[in-house]
């Protein structure tokens, strides 16, 4: 139900913008998220929007920027100013009724979309 893409081959200092379609029912209301696995690393969170506002992980506060076209059922993920470290794979995420402290936990998301590589080479 939830499709993610835009992921690519970039150069350090690049951009790229992933999306992610929902289809099957409207995610409007859902609290939606970007989370990343990096080589050798657990999943970790990135960016959400719950109830209208944004929250990011620290370490791409300022570069990244999550948003939302209701109209199209598809969340976005600005990311610019890559870094090699940034490079992983990306999964959206989405889950009602969730609490602000649950949000950066993928455990709180009852939907995944499949990933899309992000590769940002030095």
């Amino acid at each position: 139900q939830l499709q993610a893409s835009g992921g690519g081959l970039v150069q350090a200092g690049d951009s790229l913008r992933l999306s992610c379609a929902a289809s099957g029912r409207p995610f409007s209301s859902y609290t939606t998220a970007w989370f990343r696995r990096a080589p050798g690393k657990e999943r970790s969170f990135v960016a959400a929007l719950w109830r209208g506002k944004t929250y990011y992980a620290n370490s791409v506060k300022g570069r990244f920027t999550i948003s939302r076209d209701n109209a199209e059922n598809t969340v976005y993920l600005q990311m610019n100013s890559l870094k090699p470290e940034d490079t992983a794979i990306y999964y959206c995420a989405a889950g009602p009724n969730l609490i602000l402290s649950s949000i950066g936990s993928a455990s709180a998301y009852n939907y995944w979309g499949q990933g899309t590589l992000v590769t940002v080479s030095s």
